[in-house]
């Protein structure tokens, strides 16, 4: 281990022999870092904190710290982060809630830029980008390859689908269906993320599928039902559809239309 003498390690703290911690961060006792994984100076890693394999966690950060949820009464919850992240400067990041499922999770290979707020129970897939200063409100899941731009702000229990994308300061308080684009102060849907799809090799044909089952949700005048009915037709032949479908099928909160 790499450690500055000015940073407090608890003799609890569990910390794969490779791993790095700079000058005056704080390790506490119920914290496991994995192989590979470096820490900033000046951040702090409390609560039963899991940190995988090969992150780098930059200075100025709050990893694991109490939920902020008046209901949170000194539960022994949790925090996990997986594998390849990327946690840029000023990041707060809270364990969950005994409501919650008592567990925040962050997925792999995330790049997470500064002063990005993850609250309790959120889960975080792969891939994902959230760029500075957007925030996440308590039980958000965001599924793989999401992009939340700068200042987009999440209500609580939105779910936020596979390959979507919201624009600089969208304010989300309703879900977004998979490789759907959202914009605006009351976020409003604009079209598919058909330029992340295209990078993220999906064919010109899959494109397609996907913007003919938006425009069947957003732009021919059906009803939610109506729509899911044609996507249901449009999965059986285009298996990329099915994940707008079964989102439709799950979302607790609504989706933005």
């Amino acid at each position: 281990m790499t450690i500055h003498p000015t940073a407090l390690i608890d003799p609890k703290a569990d910390l794969a022999d490779d791993v790095e911690v700079g000058a005056f961060s704080i390790v506490d006792a119920k914290v496991r870092i994995d192989c590979g994984s470096r820490i900033g100076p000046h951040a702090v890693l409390t609560g039963r904190t899991t940190i995988g394999k090969n992150n780098h966690i930059f200075q100025f950060t709050s990893i694991g710290e109490a939920p902020q949820d008046m209901k949170y009464a000194g539960e022994d919850t949790e925090l996990i982060v997986g594998d390849n992240n990327t946690i840029r400067e000023l990041c707060t990041f809270s364990r969950g809630t005994a409501q919650g499922g008592g567990i925040t999770r962050i997925g792999n290979n995330n790049w997470i830029m500064a002063c990005v707020h993850i609250a309790h129970d959120c889960v975080l897939g792969d891939n994902i980008i959230m760029s500075n200063n957007a925030s996440l409100a308590g039980h958000v899941t965001v599924g793989d390859h999401a992009i939340l731009s700068g200042y987009s702000l999440i209500h609580q229990f939105c779910t936020i689908g596979e390959h979507s994308f919201t624009s600089f300061a969208s304010h989300v308080n309703r879900s977004i269906p998979p490789y759907v684009t959202v914009s605006g102060e009351k976020a409003k849907v604009k079209g598919i993320n058909s330029e992340g799809l295209k990078r993220r090799g999906y064919t010109a044909a899959q494109i397609n599928h996907v913007r003919r089952a938006y425009k069947a949700l957003y732009r021919e005048g059906r009803t939610l039902d109506e729509a899911k009915v044609i996507l249901l037709e449009m999965s059986e032949e285009a298996p990329e559809v099915k994940p707008l479908l079964n989102f439709l099928n799950s979302a607790e909160r609504g989706i933005i239309r």
